[in-house]
């Protein structure tokens, strides 16, 4: 019996999804989560949907991990990130507001040209792509070791499905299951907490050195520097901040930076009760299974409705992506964009699972998850001041590329550093205390460098530089 629930978990899972999924939509649904009539997306809805979006499969994981590793100021760490909303939803508003843009690559090719919104989607494909395989494996591990046949068959069932709506509905088919997911994850959330702590109120929060809790405190800082431009480079976050008029739009980001981070924090509460009660490492999975079977079916749900809310709007992004940004498309979709999307989501469910069957030499099977975080969040530093200070006029394609390429070599360096086991930053930069300290001197000094540059670029640049397009 204990082998086969997780099956009926993911079963019932598929059929509540089926059922809220529309059946059949034009392209303006597709693309714009519209409704039949043709109206906009509510506060409410896109508020929960960019919510849901954001707890990731591997994010609660990682926010778990951290709060064992740190104790308390791991989970309100990885929360920190979630002010991504505020930061985001203020600048999409200013774009739309001030400059009627429709897309953020609408506004890219205005203001710094085509080469530069292309360099930018190139970037935003990278995260698309790393957000299928991590998310993929969070919930493949639920059904068995990796590598195992359950786990493929899991990982096989689990894209399959996910395809099969978001080819169908697109942006209208994530907004309406997301919905459901927020609300049935926030309840899983309150079943698990609720047994929780009682236990972690009796033995308390788990205590930590001085030193674990200065890096702890470490992390925190790091996720503060990376919050200004870690959110631009996340469609499946910023293509919502173009789905309802701009102060809804930012209404519903405020609110769905307080449940989603609201949540990350409170899940970090397994983290804890893991570090108090002295069970082993990942507790994602080492807590429920100190419970029994039932709540490991929980934890499953949970990691159900986080991965698969997160898989179909990045599916839903590539879509767009790659049928409408590349080509700068800013007036409505039509049905040729409706069927380039569509095969671009077949292409990313195939290409975008390939990690998985990467093996590595040791005792590492497969990427680690926290990879798709780390790695690509210091990529994007130099989106900071060029999502940031467009207001500056002069700033164009200069401003753009010395920005964009310092942040990408820092990031590429730092990536090396990590997989490859060799020095390339001398440790001087390092700022803080523990693990993360090198990252937060690499983030922080690379930020000021890429904002010098993009205001180098700007004073360069020559008067006549054209800062805008008008909204069509």
């Amino acid at each position: 019996m204990s082998a086969a629930a997780p099956w009926v978990v993911l079963a019932a899972y598929c059929a509540v999804t089926w059922w809220v999924t529309p059946r059949s939509v034009d392209s303006r649904q597709f693309f714009d989560g519209r409704t039949r009539s043709g109206a906009a997306p509510g506060v409410l809805l896109v508020a929960l949907s960019a919510a849901v979006t954001w707890i990731f499969a591997k994010s609660i994981t990682n926010a778990a991990d951290l709060a064992y590793a740190f104790g308390l100021t791991g989970g309100l760490g990885y929360g920190l990130y979630y002010l991504s909303f505020a930061v985001a939803g203020v600048a999409i508003y200013l774009l739309r507001t001030r400059g009627g843009y429709r897309s953020l690559a609408h506004f890219l090719v205005g203001k710094y040209g085509v080469v530069c919104a292309r360099l930018f989607l190139l970037t935003v494909a990278f995260r698309l792509f790393n957000e299928v395989w991590s998310n993929t494996k969070v919930m493949a591990l639920f059904f068995g070791p990796e590598g195992s046949g359950a786990y493929w068959l899991s990982a096989a069932a689990i894209t399959a499905f996910t395809v099969s709506y978001a080819w169908s509905g697109g942006m209208r088919a994530s907004l309406m299951t997301d919905r459901v997911q927020t609300v049935l994850a926030f309840v899983l959330l309150g079943v698990v907490l609720a047994v929780l702590f009682p236990g972690l109120e009796s033995k308390g929060l788990p205590e930590v050195s001085d030193s674990v809790r200065q890096a702890g405190l470490t992390f925190c800082l790091l996720a503060l520097v990376q919050v200004f431009s870690y959110p631009f480079h996340d469609p499946v976050l910023t293509d919502r901040g173009f789905l309802n008029p701009p102060r809804q739009m930012l209404k519903s980001f405020l609110l769905a930076g307080v449940l989603s981070g609201g949540f990350i924090v409170l899940f970090s509460v397994i983290g804890l009760y893991a570090k108090s009660f002295g069970l082993p490492a990942n507790p994602a999975t080492s807590v429920p299974a100190a419970f029994g079977l039932v709540m490991m079916l929980v934890f499953n749900a949970i990691m159900l409705l986080s991965g698969g809310s997160t898989i179909d709007s990045t599916f839903t992004s590539v879509a767009k992506l790659t049928a409408r940004d590349w080509n700068a498309s800013s007036g409505e979709p039509d049905a040729r964009h409706m069927s380039r999307g569509r095969m671009a989501v077949i292409a990313i469910a195939v290409l975008g699972n390939l990690p998985l069957f990467t093996i590595y030499l040791g005792d590492r099977a497969g990427p680690a998850i926290i990879a798709a975080t780390t790695i690509s969040g210091t990529m994007v530093m130099g989106f900071a001041p060029i999502f940031l200070l467009p207001w500056l006029k002069p700033a164009g394609p200069l401003s753009f590329h010395l920005a964009f390429w310092p942040g990408l070599a820092f990031g590429v360096l730092r990536t090396v550093e990590t997989f490859a086991k060799v020095q390339i930053f001398p440790a001087d930069l390092a700022l803080g205390v523990g693990k993360y300290a090198l990252d937060l001197g690499v983030n922080l000094y690379g930020l000021l460098i890429c904002t010098a540059g993009y205001l180098l670029g700007a004073a360069l640049a020559p008067r006549r530089h054209a800062v805008a397009v008008p909204a069509e």
